[in-house]
C-alpha cells in the first residue's frame, strides 16, 4: 500500500543521510592534508624564504632641530635656559617610479607535498625632486638646523631572497646597499648612505638599480612614487592578481596566456595613499606593522590535486543521492527489491572513490589518479550490481552511467568558470530522464508491487 512506499522513500533517504557521515571523514581527511600542506609552505618559508613585499626606494634626509626652552628646576625651582633637540627625517618619494621584472617559477617539495618558488630579476628606475634643504620649516622658533647624512631606504620583507649585493646608481654615483631600511617601522630592507654633497638641491635626480629576488608564491609592490609604472612578466600560466590595484585593462598592457603572462600596472599618488601611510607610520609611536596600500601577483596552482578532490567529494552526496534514486526505480519499474545493505555497500564504494582519488593524487598526476580510482570503483560496482540486479546487462548498464557520471564530473573539475552551468545542466538531465522513465507510472499502484514482490533468488 502507499504507506509501504512512503517507507521505503524515507528509509533510502535515511541511508542517504547514514553515507554522508563517511562523506563527512573524507572531507576532513582532505581539509587536514590542505592544512599539512600549509605547514609545508610555512616550514619552507622558515627554512629558506617568503613571500616578498618590495617597497621603494625612497630618499631619507635626517635632521636634528636644535632649540632653547625655558623650564622650572625640579630642584631650585627657578626658570632655567636648556638646549633641546628634535630629531626629524624628510621623506623624499620618487617622481616617477618604473619598475620591470621578469619572473621564473620552480617547484620545491617538502615531503611529498609541493610548493611553487620564483626568481625574479628587477629592474628599478625614477628620479626624486631634490628640495632645497636650507628651506625645511622649523618646529620651534630660533632654532637652528642640522642635517645628518642622507640614506637611499628600501623596504623588502625578507632580505633572505636577495641572490645579489644590489647597488643603486644616483645621478651618475654609485651606492651599496647595507642591511636594515634605516626607518623606524618599516625595519625589513636595505638602506644605502649617500654623501650630504652630492645632492642636486632644488633639482632632479635620477636613480637606477638591479635586483635579484627569491620568494615563495606571492610578489607584491608599494607603489611609493608620483607616477608609477610596473611591468611583470613570467612564462607562469596561472597568475592570481591581489592586492589595491589590478593590472592595466588595455589588451597592450595585459597578456594572459598559454606562453605567461605580461602585465602593467599604471598608479599614480593620487589613487594611493603609500606615501601618507608610510609618513604616518615612520611618525607614529606605534609598534603594530603598519598598513600600506600594495599589490601584487601570485604563483599558485589555481586548481591544485587539494582543490580538486575537495571540489570532487562536494559532489559526493550527489552522486550517492542519484545511484540510490536509480536503485529505487528498478525496484518500482522492475519490481526488484535490494536491501539496504546492498544500498549501503554500493554506497560506500562511491565514498571510497573521493579517498582513493586523495591517496592516488599525491603520488601520480590527478588526471591519472581520477582514472585509475574511477576505473576501480565503477568496476567493482558494476560487478556487484550485475548480481544484485540478477542481470549482467543491468550492472554494465549502471557501470555505464556511472562513466559518464564520472566524466561530467571531471569535467566540472577542470572547468572554473564553466562549473555551475554543467553542474545545473546534470541536474536538470538527471530529473528530465527520471521524469521521462516514470511519466507512465501510477504511483497509487506502486505501495502493492513493493509489498508483495518476492526477494531476489541469490
Amino acid at each position: 500500500m502507499q504507506k509501504t512506499l512512503l517507507l521505503k522513500v524515507l528509509s533510502i533517504l535515511l541511508l542517504v543521510a547514514l553515507i554522508t557521515i563517511p562523506l563527512m571523514m573524507v572531507e576532513g581527511i582532505i581539509t587536514s592534508r590542505i592544512h599539512y600542506r600549509d605547514e609545508a609552505v610555512s616550514s619552507i618559508a622558515a627554512d629558506s624564504v617568503s613571500k616578498q613585499t618590495l617597497v621603494g626606494p625612497l630618499l631619507v634626509i635626517p635632521y636634528t632641530e636644535t632649540y632653547q626652552e625655558e623650564q622650572i628646576d625640579d630642584t631650585t625651582k627657578q626658570k632655567v635656559v636648556r638646549n633641546l633637540k628634535l630629531n626629524r627625517h624628510v621623506y623624499i618619494f620618487p617622481n616617477e617610479l618604473t619598475l620591470s621584472a621578469n619572473m621564473e617559477t620552480a617547484q620545491r617539495y617538502r615531503g611529498m607535498y609541493k610548493i611553487l618558488v620564483y626568481s625574479g630579476q628587477h629592474k628599478i628606475t625614477g628620479d626624486f625632486d631634490i628640495p632645497v634643504l636650507e628651506q625645511i620649516a622649523p618646529e620651534k622658533p630660533n632654532s637652528h638646523i642640522a642635517l645628518g647624512q642622507p640614506f637611499l631606504s628600501l623596504g623588502l620583507s625578507d632580505t633572505r631572497g636577495l641572490k645579489n649585493v644590489p647597488h643603486i646608481t644616483l645621478a651618475g654615483e654609485r651606492y651599496e646597499f647595507k642591511q636594515n631600511s634605516g626607518l623606524t617601522q618599516l625595519t625589513q630592507g636595505l638602506h644605502a648612505p649617500i654623501t650630504l654633497a652630492k645632492l642636486k638641491q632644488g633639482s632632479k635626480m635620477s636613480f637606477d638599480l638591479n635586483l635579484m629576488i627569491d620568494g615563495i608564491e606571492q610578489m607584491a609592490f608599494v607603489p611609493i612614487g608620483k607616477n608609477n609604472q610596473f611591468t611583470v612578466q613570467s612564462k607562469w600560466q596561472h597568475p592570481h592578481f591581489f592586492g589595491r590595484f589590478l593590472p592595466s585593462a588595455n589588451p597592450q598592457e595585459r597578456k594572459i596566456d598559454g606562453d605567461g603572462f605580461n602585465v602593467v600596472w599604471k598608479i599614480s599618488s593620487l589613487a594611493s595613499n603609500a606615501q601618507q601611510q608610510i609618513t604616518d607610520a615612520e611618525l607614529s609611536a606605534k609598534q603594530a606593522a603598519p598598513q600600506i596600500d600594495s599589490f601584487g601577483v601570485g604563483f599558485i596552482e589555481p586548481v591544485n590535486t587539494y582543490t580538486k578532490t575537495q571540489r570532487a567529494a562536494k559532489y559526493g552526496l550527489l552522486f550517492v543521492a542519484l545511484t540510490f534514486a536509480a536503485f529505487f526505480l528498478f525496484e518500482v519499474l522492475k519490481q526488484l527489491r535490494i536491501h539496504p545493505v546492498q544500498y549501503i555497500l554500493v554506497g560506500l564504494a562511491l565514498v571510497i572513490f573521493f579517498l582513493l582519488l586523495l591517496s592516488l593524487s599525491e603520488h601520480i598526476a590527478f588526471i591519472k589518479a581520477y582514472l585509475v580510482a574511477s576505473v576501480a570503483c565503477i568496476s567493482l560496482i558494476a560487478f556487484y550490481l550485475a548480481h544484485v540486479l540478477q542481470n549482467w546487462k543491468r550492472g554494465l548498464g549502471f557501470g555505464f552511467a556511472l562513466t559518464v557520471l564520472y566524466a561530467v564530473l571531471y569535467g566540472l573539475l577542470q572547468s572554473e568558470d564553466n562549473a555551475l552551468i554543467m553542474g545545473s545542466t546534470l541536474l536538470f538531465a538527471v530529473l528530465a530522464a527520471i521524469m521521462l522513465v516514470t511519466r507512465k507510472v501510477d504511483w497509487y499502484q506502486i505501495g502493492k508491487h513493493v509489498e508483495v514482490s518476492p526477494e531476489p533468488q541469490n
